[in-house]
């Protein structure tokens, strides 16, 4: 197994009014040229946990951390004007919560971050803040959402 120190939540970046299905998520991703779908887990609106890669192998999901990362993306992450907002279900929010959990039983020292707390740190203060976002995803704050999980 590999080591894992970062756990990273994403947004599919799809209105909230939009459905956006394994099967397109999976077109997408082999359309930019991956081997199949870059995160590990997709979580889809009704709550089901879709297994994408096995978490022996890298994903494809945030350049510069896939080999010691874990990739989660939820269906959604857009209001329906197409502005970054959190549109997760409540039985997404359980679904994550409930994965979270898992994963961290299997790797307690890995960070719970969002895709955009990666960004770079353009001003050099030890913060990444959202001037400093290349994206807004997933479209909340994880890391305070899941600091006690």
């Amino acid at each position: 197994m590999r080591t894992v120190t970062l756990i990273i939540l994403h947004c599919s970046a799809t209105r909230a009014s939009q459905s956006y299905p394994l099967a397109q998520l999976r077109r997408d991703h082999l359309s930019r040229g991956f081997r199949d779908i870059g995160y590990h887990y997709y979580v889809t609106r009704d709550g089901h946990c879709h297994t994408c890669r096995p978490l022996s192998q890298p994903g494809a999901h945030c350049r510069g951390h896939n080999l010691h990362s874990i990739g989660i993306c939820y269906e959604g992450g857009l209001d329906d004007a197409g502005r970054p907002h959190d549109t997760r279900t409540p039985a997404q929010r359980e679904t994550l919560l409930q994965l979270l959990l898992q994963l961290r039983q299997r790797f307690p020292r890995a960070l719970i971050l969002g895709h955009r707390d990666l960004s770079p740190d353009l001003d050099g203060n030890g913060r990444i803040t959202p001037g400093e976002w290349l994206k807004a995803c997933p479209s909340f704050d994880a890391q305070k959402e899941y600091e006690d999980v």
